[in-house]
Parts: structure tokens; C-alpha cells; sequence
């Protein structure tokens, strides 16, 4: 099977401490991640690679220069001990028609909604996307998203690690598959706890995270 789902945007990797995960990231890959920018009034920021294509790596955490927000910070980053990845998203070429789909197949990926963040230049980038972690909390099925006018993040010379795998565990692999159907999409799945792997090419050799 192909190493990237079908529709793949990028995967999440979120940390309660983002200096100390990049800093990771680039000691195992030999890759550094690069300032993707911060999100205003959640408390978070992120670093990005690129997986080859227009998917890529988000390693999110609490942005220090940010004051602590009201409610809870996206990606269960205030819950965490470590570093984990979380979640994925897919980029349908039209999103509205995509949620549309598959609710008629059973599945409600929830409703859209806008949100922002200014890269280091200063560029205002906007995008829309469903929170699917409403409907199903583990995570594997992806939410979807749409850059609309806005420079996709891998259009500005992301560092490189190139994804040779990606796969996922957990207890009822039979669950998980049509919703995954109703999105048009499709991820390797086994039975075991809910977790993700991945798999990326560096100068260092094949990497593995979870």
C-alpha cells in the first residue's frame, strides 16, 4: 500500500513542550522543523516538515508568548506528559461537498469553521476545518481541511523528510473503517491500544514516531 492515505494534508504531532519535541525531531532525523507560526487566543504555536508532496508534519504545543487561554488548548496539548501523535488531516478538494458525502454515508464530520495564524513573515494565512474528534475522540479518523485562497504550508520550502509509512492501532479495527470510507479516504489499521505510527526518511536513515 501506498505510505500516504489517500487525501492526506498532514499529521499532528502535539507535545506539552515544543522546544524540547523539535529539538528531538532534529537530533534523531537530522532535520530541524521551521516556525510555522503561532495560533491567536489558543495558546499554541507549531513547527513544520514536509512529508514529500503537499502533506506534512504539525508539531504543536503551548506558545510561551501567548497568555494562557480560557478554555482548553486544541489537541489535548494541556493533557499531555509527552509528546504523541494525535491525529490527521485530509484535504478533499471541496470540503463542503466532502461533509456533505459523508454524512449521507452515516458519518458527521462535523460542521466547518474558519481559523487563522500568522506565519514569522507576517503572512495572515485562513483556513476552514471540521473538528471530527467530536464524533469519534480517538483520533484516527482525520478531520478535513481547506486552505482556500491561502498559501498551503508546503508551498514555502518546508525542510524535507520524506513519509515512508503510516499506520494506526486500535481495539475494533471493523469501527473505524467505514468511517474512513465515508471520507474517501483510508489508513493501515490493526488491533491494540489507539495509537499512531509513522515513519519518515532522513539523512539519518528510516525514523519511526508514535
Amino acid at each position: 500500500m501506498n505510505a500516504t492515505p489517500p487525501l492526506l494534508d498532514h499529521l499532528v504531532l502535539a507535545t506539552p513542550d515544543l522546544a524540547a519535541t523539535v529539538a528531538d525531531f532534529a537530533r534523531r532525523t537530522g532535520v530541524t522543523p521551521v516556525p510555522g507560526g503561532a495560533h491567536p487566543d489558543l495558546g499554541t504555536r507549531n513547527h513544520l516538515v514536509s512529508l514529500g508532496g503537499t502533506g506534512y508534519l504539525e508539531i504543536i504545543g503551548p506558545d510561551p508568548e501567548q497568555s494562557v487561554p480560557p478554555g482548553a488548548r486544541p489537541f489535548g496539548v494541556d493533557g499531555l506528559t509527552t509528546a504523541r501523535t494525535v491525529t490527521w488531516a485530509i484535504s478533499p478538494p471541496d470540503l463542503d461537498g466532502a461533509v456533505a458525502a459523508a454524512r449521507a454515508r452515516g458519518y458527521d464530520p462535523g460542521t466547518p469553521r474558519p481559523m487563522s495564524r500568522r506565519r514569522p513573515d507576517g503572512t495572515l494565512l485562513e483556513w476552514r476545518l471540521t473538528d471530527s474528534t467530536t464524533a469519534h475522540p480517538s483520533g484516527l479518523v482525520p478531520f478535513l481541511i481547506d486552505w482556500g485562497s491561502s498559501l498551503h504550508p508546503t508551498a514555502s520550502g518546508l525542510p524535507l523528510t520524506p513519509l515512508l509509512a503510516l499506520s494506526a492501532t486500535v481495539p475494533d479495527p471493523a469501527r473505524v473503517r467505514p468511517l474512513l470510507r465515508a471520507l474517501g479516504t483510508d489508513l493501515v489499521l490493526t488491533e491494540g491500544p489507539v495509537a499512531f505510527s509513522f515513519t519518515v526518511d532522513t539523512p539519518r536513515g528510516a525514523v519511526t514516531f508514535s
